[in-house]
């Protein structure tokens, strides 16, 4: 089990927030899963049931989304699960196909609303601390451009650097892939979003990937809560 922890700089600068930490082993990831692809096209029938006719005021109406869209707007970004829910629901857009350890988690993302990353954990070098960005610092993303981490943000840290902020998403690090089998999902909430909430993303990942994987064995299925 990864060993993770929060600094008094975190829990100092977003009091009544929750980090959810769901870590799986022994994973046995497929190609392809035909019952996770059954699952999503469930998924998105039931958005696309519970949107239809409507706009975005009507998504950003759910207090979780709501929650995230204020955390994203003192910086002047936008939610991007928002925008998922809204190409899915409103646009007719089905959910992407990366691989069954992403999809899993991206299924329950946009019905839960509860942002999470996703690692691979044999990646992660330790210590790994849940803490807050300052300025001056930088992430390198996924297509290995390097851009400055506004100051304040919840991020996921370790003696390389940023492996994950809200605003900026994952570094170039550890990202899940076709042969990940040891995995471990971070998710994100600010002050506003519930602690069931949170559980209920970390426990329809567990779902989703037990429909490809059902022998995996939890290392952790923890909260951290400032």
């Amino acid at each position: 089990m990864i060993s993770i922890f929060a600094t008094l700089a975190w829990h100092t600068a977003h009091p009544g927030a929750t980090i959810g930490l769901l870590e799986l082993s022994g994973i046995k990831q497929p190609e392809s899963s035909p019952r996770l692809d059954e699952h999503k096209r469930e998924v998105e029938a039931r958005l696309r049931e519970r949107y239809q006719g409507s706009t975005r005021k009507t998504i950003l109406s759910d207090p979780v989304m709501g929650t995230y869209d204020r955390y994203y707007r003192r910086f002047n970004k936008t939610y991007h699960v928002l925008q998922q829910v809204e190409s899915i629901a409103l646009k007719g857009k089905d959910l992407p196909n990366v691989c069954p350890l992403v999809d899993a988690v991206f299924a329950s993302e946009v019905e839960t609303f509860v942002l999470t990353a996703g690692h691979d954990a044999d990646r992660l070098v330790p210590p790994i601390l849940i803490d807050i960005s300052q300025e001056g610092e930088q992430i390198m993303h996924m297509d290995g451009t390097v851009k400055a981490v506004k100051a304040g943000d919840m991020v996921m840290r370790n003696p390389e650097g940023i492996s994950c902020s809200i605003l900026n998403g994952q570094c170039k690090r550890s990202p899940i892939t076709s042969t990940t089998s040891h995995v471990l999902y971070v998710a994100y909430a600010p002050l506003g979003v519930p602690l069931e909430a949170v559980e209920a993303q970390l426990k329809g990942i567990q779902a989703n990937i037990r429909l490809f994987s059902p022998d995996l064995v939890v290392e952790q299925h923890n909260l951290l809560i400032a």
